[in-house]
């Protein structure tokens, strides 16, 4: 469960790793390593199926560059959530646009970002042209494989 702060925090700095789909280290512009999850989306994990292309998608729009966080939160594990911008792209956007990730369900209300996800349905972009029982949303795979231990 995310812990909310009172008004969003902005960062700058560069990504100096990608973990997953939704996952980025940043460098701040005073070198202080910051862990982030893009907000509002949730990508499939690595093991899963499209998994390792999400990661190689995020990866082609942040790693190496200059990005801006705006940080909503921290959650459970410490990382900071956040929105995250290259040169003005939002690329949690970006990145359900492009069909590498879902709305997360349970934390976006954003009308744009359905939207969008709706739009790469149609279009069977990225993890969307996965033959349906391939296409689980991360939340409902990792729940599974919690039961399955």
């Amino acid at each position: 469960m995310p812990v909310r702060s009172a008004d969003a925090t902005e960062l700058r700095g560069r990504v100096v790793a990608v973990g997953d789909g939704d996952d980025i280290t940043m460098l701040t512009d005073r070198r202080q390593r910051v862990r982030v999850r893009l907000a509002a989306i949730d990508a499939p994990e690595r093991r899963q199926p499209f998994g390792d292309r999400a990661r190689q998608i995020l990866s082609q729009l942040v790693f190496e560059r200059r990005v801006v966080l705006r940080a909503t939160c921290t959650d459970r594990n410490g990382r900071t959530i956040a929105h995250v911008f290259v040169g003005g792209q939002h690329v949690n956007a970006e990145m359900v646009r492009r069909g590498a990730a879902w709305v997360f369900l349970r934390y976006s209300g954003d009308p744009a970002l359905w939207r969008l996800q709706r739009e790469a349905q149609a279009a069977r972009r990225g993890l969307w042209a996965l033959p349906e029982p391939q296409r689980v949303p991360p939340w409902e795979w990792r729940e599974s494989r919690r039961r399955s231990r």
